[in-house]
């Protein structure tokens, strides 16, 4: 994987002074696992939800610059392509191939393998439209790849966002499912009526 603006010293100490300045002004502050708790954990999964605009990524990654985190994120493969492409993977980016039938859930357990550091964050919902089911990808890599999974948020009614928890697997999908989803049942996104994680099934 290429070098990312996260791993760029300099770039990355101005980005973070700016998100830090840039969320303030916005009324946003972070909550939950502090810069140094998070420190403690080289690899893990990090899913984001609810994701139901497009204010999300923004938002995001400056919550990942304020809290120090070093990230790279799975998106759809149009966009990596010109003129924006270099920009998406110097920000992070992973393109992802939907129509193709490689395994993207074993390629990246794979990437974890040869990885003594790696977060890679994975939006369990897929869209920002309603959401009726999640994917669970997200899942198997953290189980396969035996990594916790950082249960990240953006909660727009409190305008507060952060990670809340390291949540490790079990291997019972189905418990653990409820357990992830009950952590979001509090959390609004954007377009409230979009997101309803006690309704939401796995796929």
């Amino acid at each position: 994987m290429q070098k990312t603006i996260f791993e760029t010293p300099v770039v990355n100490t101005l980005m973070r002074g700016f998100s830090l300045l840039t969320l303030r002004l916005m009324g946003w502050r972070t909550d939950g696992l502090t810069p140094e708790q998070i420190a403690g954990y080289s690899r893990y999964v990090l899913i984001a939800a609810p994701h139901t605009s497009n204010w999300d990524f923004p938002i995001t990654l400056m919550v990942c610059f304020a809290l120090r985190l070093r990230v790279y994120w799975m998106a759809k493969s149009s966009l990596f392509t010109w003129p924006i492409g270099w920009l998406s993977r110097w920000l992070g980016g992973i393109p992802i191939d939907r129509s193709a039938s490689n395994n993207t859930v074993q390629n990246t357990i794979n990437a974890f393998a040869k990885r003594e550091r790696l977060a890679v964050i994975v939006a369990p919902e897929g869209t920002r439209g309603k959401v009726t089911h999640w994917k669970t990808g997200f899942y198997h890599i953290a189980h396969g790849a035996n990594v916790p999974i950082a249960l990240a948020f953006l909660d727009f009614k409190r305008k507060t966002g952060g990670i809340g928890c390291m949540f490790h697997t079990t291997g019972d999908i189905t418990v653990d499912m409820v357990e992830i989803q009950r952590f979001y049942s509090g959390v609004t996104g954007k377009n409230s009526d979009q997101f309803d994680a006690s309704a939401v099934k796995r796929k």
